[in-house]
């Protein structure tokens, strides 16, 4: 038998500068994948003109990077359980960087669409692994908070590196490929490594608890120290048995395979939807007779609302059914989603458009730290990175949907479909998502007998 006591001395822990730091470590390989994940998508115009690719060309990097996203989801969930938590959320984000750097070398669409591939395979990757990380390092009381914290500042990479890109972009015929070497920066990472604890409720998952035990009390002294309190003492372990490894057959048990389909369905629409819209708004813009320059330049407007949006969500996450609140965001993107399709005005694009990226990027801080809660230690990592690959993967097939639209039916018939994936996931939320706040405060107070009641 195993004691799990962890997550009971965790939750105890007053928040202090060791939380703060480990915030700032995790954003920071936020700031860079954000900074990274739309590069392809607004150099696309200007390589498109310099290589003379079609859309089609676009739609297969992009469909094929998230061939890339659901592999590296799913292979850093079996990494993060094998590995750790710390040392594979270090290796994910030195691979996106590397990639992105390789990219800067690329010599036609072929060999930058697989650079592209392997970034992406990072990219996602990194994701997976932070999340979960942060789920299992933050007390039930402030998880959700510290994970919207997280990409509040991670966000901002993605309106810097549109900024920086709608300067440098039209400078010369070279000069794009200076933005992925911004992406490449995500390698200073290394910087905070040695700040960072391992998870130790993973130790614990791998029966490892003397090691579990010793990370424990590391942390434990320095935010006794920080915060010039004594620590009351822990709750109560809970005894369980020793679990068999995680395997992708663990998700066909009942008690994981519903979080699993639920969580799929929200990633899949969130997918097609965000990147339906972020993916393609630069290349339909020009496309549509906008200059490559003022796309690039009004997309950077509109995702001035990135951080913002974020800012809002770890205002509301903790207060609020994080559930509902999904849905409403999800609501709010689609209207305003299919809004910014009704319109050529360069007001009204970036007001619409600076909308879907402020709802955008709360709805997906709230499902990053709803996504992990629901499930246990055991299936968390495996389940959040199949689900959240599922969604990548889903991404494969989008952008050949949004190429045939376009071409078939014009421009605005692309954001009827974006539009109706939101409100796909906001329904299925609504209906069949579970709710977690009332369990969140039963489990904070040490009374898990009402989180079943």
């Amino acid at each position: 038998m195993q004691h799990s006591n962890a997550a009971n001395r965790l939750d105890r822990l007053p928040l202090t500068r060791f939380h703060k730091v480990t915030l700032v470590a995790v954003a920071f390989a936020y700031f860079f994948e954000f900074a990274d994940i739309n590069t392809f998508a607004i150099t696309a115009p200007r390589v498109r003109e310099l290589w003379g690719s079609d859309v089609n060309h676009i739609a297969y990097v992009t469909s094929l990077s998230f061939v890339g996203m659901f592999i590296g989801s799913v292979v850093a969930g079996g990494l993060a359980d094998r590995l750790g938590r710390k040392r594979t959320l270090t290796i994910t984000t030195l691979w996106f960087a590397l990639f992105s750097f390789a990219s800067v070398f690329a010599w036609d669409m072929a060999s930058l669409g697989a650079f592209r591939v392997l970034t992406s395979a990072g990219l996602s990757a990194m994701t997976v692994v932070a999340v979960v990380y942060i789920n299992e390092l933050y007390p039930r009381r402030a998880r959700g908070k510290y994970q919207a914290y997280a990409i509040v500042i991670g966000i901002c990479g993605t309106p810097v590196t549109n900024l920086i890109a709608s300067f440098v972009v039209p400078l010369t015929d070279w000069s794009w490929r200076l933005v992925y070497l911004w992406g490449a920066l995500g390698v200073f990472f290394l910087l905070f490594v040695g700040r960072l604890e391992e998870s130790p409720q993973w130790y614990e998952s791998r029966g490892r608890v003397e090691e579990a035990d010793a990370v424990l009390r590391r942390i434990e002294a320095r935010v006794a120290r920080e915060a010039g309190v004594e620590l009351a003492p822990a709750a109560a372990p809970v005894v369980e048995p020793p679990r068999p490894k995680a395997s992708v057959s663990l998700l066909l048990q009942k008690k994981y395979l519903f979080p699993t389909i639920l969580l799929s369905v929200l990633w899949i629409t969130q997918t097609i939807g965000f990147f339906g819209y972020s993916s393609w708004a630069p290349t339909l813009l020009a496309a549509e007779g906008i200059s490559v320059e003022d796309s690039i330049f009004y997309i950077a407007l509109t995702t001035v609302g990135a951080p913002l949006g974020s800012f809002l969500a770890s205002v509301v996450t903790d207060r609020f059914e994080r559930k509902w609140c999904l849905v409403v965001f999800g609501l709010v993107i689609a209207v305003s989603g299919l809004l910014y399709g009704l319109t050529f005005h360069p007001v009204l694009i970036v007001v619409f458009g600076f909308m879907v990226n402020l709802f955008e990027r709360g709805y997906t801080a709230l499902a990053y730290a709803y996504s992990p809660e629901l499930y246990d230690t055991h299936g968390r990592s495996l389940g959040t990175s199949v689900s959240y690959g599922l969604g990548r993967l889903s991404n494969a097939v989008g952008p050949l949907v949004i190429a045939g639209l376009y071409t078939g039916s014009g421009y605005r018939s692309v954001f009827f479909f974006i539009a109706g994936t939101w409100v796909v996931g906001a329904l299925a939320l609504a209906i069949f998502g579970p709710a977690t706040r009332r369990r969140r405060l039963a489990e904070a107070a040490g009374q898990p007998e009402l989180a079943q009641a």
